[in-house]
């Protein structure tokens, strides 16, 4: 099952720049092959459902091996059976429509 997921990693404990963590997840978003986007205050992700997931599992490994001791995670995400839809065209389906 194909998903899209708002992802925000939160590291606590390790004082107010938290950018390092940030790079160190999208490098794992990256080597998982997965779709992503970056934005202000997260990452969205498209894929399987197991590959992202997977991949979240291991953000916090390694967000943790950095020397974070807690981390506090958002998740929002969606899934369709009907048909496969990215990112873009959620997006293009609002932009298309406000004018």
């Amino acid at each position: 099952m194909n998903v899209i997921m708002d992802l925000c990693v939160i590291p606590m404990g390790v004082g107010v720049s938290v950018s390092e963590y940030v790079i160190g997840c999208h490098q794992i978003l990256k080597e998982a092959g997965l779709k992503t986007q970056l934005h202000a205050y997260g990452t969205n992700i498209e894929g399987d459902w197991d590959d992202v997931m997977a991949a979240v599992k291991k953000c916090h490994e390694k967000v943790h091996g950095m020397g974070a001791p807690r981390i506090t995670t958002t998740i929002k995400m969606g899934t369709r059976v009907d048909r496969i839809q990215t990112m873009e065209e959620k997006i293009s389906s609002v932009v298309d429509k406000k004018d």
